[in-house]
């Protein structure tokens, strides 16, 4: 090839119109329509069969049923079945700037929630920003306690920091089945298989005081780690297990 060539070749890469610039294009933007769409159908599939007891749900309805917004808060090996059964109030959540975030904020659109995008690196004060935005107008915050990264059921700050600044109480969550599938990520993402028995734990909520030093801040970030280690244990014990 002449160095013209390879020059328009160059050229075309940086601005993306080559052949497999645009046969990439096409196929992401193929797949932001499509990956919700199978998301929806293969949950249904796989979890419209399983049967749902709900420990504590009196402390959910509760808030659901009141003028104020409030934060649903559980380790991130939960997040697809949780996913899953949100429905009925309007919710926020906080997805990660990625592109493989990306699909995710697609797959809770079609959920109907409304997505912020940010990360424990990247845009947080944004994301915190738009979070409290969407509250003020009675949004039901999202969050995954030990965030996208982990490590797995170590509460990271963020949950109790939108809470004190809100002033939304935080209703911890967790799931557990006597039968499931955990995959080999860093937080052993798990869902239950068809026709399994699921339970559905839903804790007391916790009360965050208006604007927290780093010191008391600490302190319910503590306590927000150990109220889902607590709902953990307590459902998987249900099936005697200790973990997942």
């Amino acid at each position: 090839m002449d160095v013209r060539g390879r020059s328009q070749e160059s050229a075309d890469r940086s601005r993306g119109t080559g052949g497999s610039g645009q046969k990439e294009g096409l196929f992401y933007r193929f797949s932001l329509w499509a990956v919700p769409l199978f998301f929806r159908l293969l949950s249904f599939v796989l979890f419209s069969t399983c049967r749902v007891q709900r420990r504590g749900y009196e402390h959910f309805t509760r808030l659901a049923g009141a003028s104020s917004p409030f934060i649903v808060s559980f380790w991130h090996y939960c997040v697809i079945y949780i996913v899953y059964h949100a429905r009925k109030i309007p919710y926020v959540a906080m997805v990660s700037a990625s592109k493989d975030g990306e699909y995710v904020s697609r797959i809770l659109q079609s959920k109907g929630f409304t997505t912020v995008r940010g990360s424990r690196n990247k845009g947080a004060v944004g994301a915190l920003k738009g979070l409290m935005k969407e509250m003020a107008q009675g949004k039901t915050a999202v969050l995954v306690a030990d965030g996208s990264q982990g490590p797995a059921r170590k509460a990271q700050a963020g949950t109790i920091l939108l809470a004190s600044k809100t002033g939304a109480p935080i209703v911890p969550m967790g799931w557990a089945a006597d039968r499931y599938k955990s995959f080999r990520s860093w937080d052993r993402t798990a869902i239950p298989l068809p026709f399994s028995r699921v339970v559905l734990w839903y804790g007391e909520p916790i009360l965050v005081p208006r604007e927290l030093q780093s010191v008391e801040l600490e302190e319910y970030r503590l306590k927000l780690e150990q109220a889902l280690n607590d709902l953990y244990e307590k459902s998987w014990r249900e099936f005697g297990r200790k973990e997942h």
